[in-house]
């Protein structure tokens, strides 16, 4: 049996299963090298991914989001018409994956001299402070506050 090392198991850290998860899901798509991208900032909310696609027309992609993700698909076909003589560049497929935080949107796409440009915007959350109120016991309707009794499993008070 081999334990698995998690950056998320301090008690101090609560409800971040999700996260590890999705980390594990970036560590398996991080071994994928076609096609190759970019990432870049562009402004101070937004983002642009770029893919080189050379070959590939608009027809030959797909640009979706499933669920947290970002899926870019691209599927090329033979020509069968062409009689090469030499065949270094293929007619391949890919797809390409990439997990979006919560709140990032894809404003836009466009392909432009074998480039696949997706542009992204991130919203700057405002930040929250919320004070929670501290109950008080309630008093029984004799006045006094409600007593716990311990019973032993043998049936007897202890």
């Amino acid at each position: 049996m081999t334990t698995r090392l998690s950056l998320f198991n301090s008690p101090l850290l609560l409800g971040f299963d999700q996260f590890e998860r999705t980390l594990d899901r970036i560590a398996k798509n991080s071994a994928e090298g076609y096609p190759p991208y970019n990432i870049e900032q562009i402004g101070d909310d937004g983002l642009r991914i770029t893919l080189a696609v050379a070959g590939f027309t608009s027809d030959d992609l797909s640009v979706q989001i499933e669920d947290n993700q970002l899926v870019i698909r691209g599927r090329q076909t033979d020509d069968k018409s062409r009689v090469y003589l030499h065949r270094g560049i293929a007619a391949r497929q890919f797809q390409r994956s990439f997990v979006l935080a919560e709140g990032i949107e894809v404003v836009g796409c466009s392909l432009d001299n074998g480039l696949l440009n997706i542009d992204l915007t991130r919203p700057m959350p405002e930040p929250k402070v919320r004070t929670i109120k501290i109950e008080q016991p309630k008093k029984s309707a004799g006045g006094a506050m409600p007593r716990t009794i311990d019973v032993s499993a043998d049936g007897k008070d202890g």
